[in-house]
């Protein structure tokens, strides 16, 4: 008994943590674009999670600006042309292909074939080293003394 005495407070801590569910738009098609607009859109907290999957207190406020926007008769276009206004392209899941996101776009490949060509040019230095470290005499020398013959 004095067990769960001890674990009582434990319960109540939980349900005091406990959120409410935030609430849906009245309207079911409009919760239905809203949720599918902000799986296109990039949690500015986040970053790795689409707003839609975010619970971080600015992605709320963003869906619940979707929401205000759509009703106001905004198209889906209008409403992601806003929110790139203010965030940039950042904002988009999937970014757009301009000069000022090739990095982004291309600069996973671009630090993968530098690091394998930092590779290769390793590999190529060792093996060199490795053959010009001992000299001709010197291989010439080790081979009589393998041979059991002394040195010249």
């Amino acid at each position: 008994m004095p067990r769960l005495l001890a674990l009582l407070p434990l319960l109540f801590a939980a349900s005091v943590a406990a959120k409410e569910a935030a609430p849906a738009a009245a309207d079911p098609a409009l919760e239905k674009r809203v949720m599918a607009l902000a799986e296109e859109l990039r949690c500015l907290v986040c970053q790795n999670q689409t707003l839609a999957d975010s619970n971080a207190p600015l992605a709320e406020d963003l869906r619940n600006q979707l929401r205000e926007k759509m009703r106001q008769g905004k198209s889906d276009a209008e409403v992601v042309d806003f929110l790139v206004e203010r965030y940039g392209d950042f904002v988009l899941y999937r970014p757009p292909l301009k000069a000022t996101t090739v990095l982004l776009w291309f600069g996973p490949f671009l630090l993968l074939a530098l690091g394998f060509a930092v590779l290769l040019r390793r590999v190529r230095r060792r093996r060199q080293a490795a053959d010009t470290e001992i000299s001709d005499a010197d291989k010439k020398r080790a081979a009589e003394l393998l041979a059991g013959r002394e040195p010249r």
